[in-house]
């Protein structure tokens, strides 16, 4: 990682300061489940996420059972957590969580850096969506 990288990940953290993954009240402001669907025109199209305030970013991944714990050191480097989310056939659903400020050159880079970890480890990268705090748009009013 560059030195320019670091600043603008350091950076980065002090604008996310206090959302956290268990923050109540987040939404799902845009998602990619679809890898031939461009990140830039996923934040482009989705009105509800708010580009300069810091969202929790979330990658779904499908890894075989013996390889999550491999998988949660090596994101956790970067500051990504991992959580388990439940069985998927013989691998295991997880969600790789990290809080930032989001735009489409990040996404992108972290979308190929998921899909070529669960590659390594025998699994796949499903996709990704951001969440924000916010009302849900089912939400009653």
């Amino acid at each position: 990682m560059s030195l320019l990288e670091r600043l603008r990940d350091l950076l980065g953290k002090r604008e996310t300061a206090g959302l956290t993954p268990d923050t109540p009240g987040l939404v799902i402001v845009a998602e990619a489940f679809d890898p031939a669907v461009a990140d830039s025109a996923v934040l482009r199209s989705s009105p509800q996420w708010v580009a300069r305030d810091p969202a929790v970013f979330v990658h779904h991944l499908s890894l075989p059972a013996d390889r999550v714990a491999e998988a949660a050191a090596i994101l956790a480097q970067d500051g990504w957590e991992l959580r388990e989310q439940g069985p998927d056939g013989d691998c295991v659903l997880v969600h790789a969580l990290r809080v930032q400020v989001l735009d489409a050159l990040h996404c992108a880079q972290e979308r190929s850096r998921m899909a070529g970890l669960a590659q390594r480890l025998g699994g796949d990268a499903l996709g990704w969506d951001a969440r924000q705090p916010g009302e849900s748009p089912t939400a009653p009013a």
